[in-house]
């Protein structure tokens, strides 16, 4: 089953940017370097799954320094359970087609 979600904050910069639409693959296998959708207290979150621990994943924002950044580092691991599912594809924007210059 998939999902959209939309990006909000720059915690994910450069990789994804406020506005950007996502389509999660919901229960699907996550593999350390997956962007991920979890469920927290505040709502969801789009992080990068950094490594699997004893108490479930430990996610990551791409932009450490990007304001009111909240991820792993100041709330733990999240249970394996919170995992909504892994990002398959952004789609909104479109991705911009750059074709090479033909070779003279």
């Amino acid at each position: 089953m998939l999902t959209a979600v939309r990006v909000s904050g720059d915690s994910m910069l450069p990789a994804l940017r406020p506005g950007d639409w996502l389509l999660v693959r919901r229960g699907g296998p996550v593999r350390p370097g997956d962007v991920v959708v979890a469920r927290r207290p505040h709502g969801l979150i789009v992080k990068r799954a950094f490594r699997l621990t004893g108490d479930g994943w430990w996610l990551e924002s791409d932009n450490q320094s990007a304001p009111g950044r909240r991820d792993s580092w100041d709330f733990g691991a999240v249970p394996e359970d919170d995992v909504v599912g892994r990002v398959v594809l952004r789609y909104w924007p479109r991705p911009t087609l750059r074709f090479p210059e033909p070779a003279v």
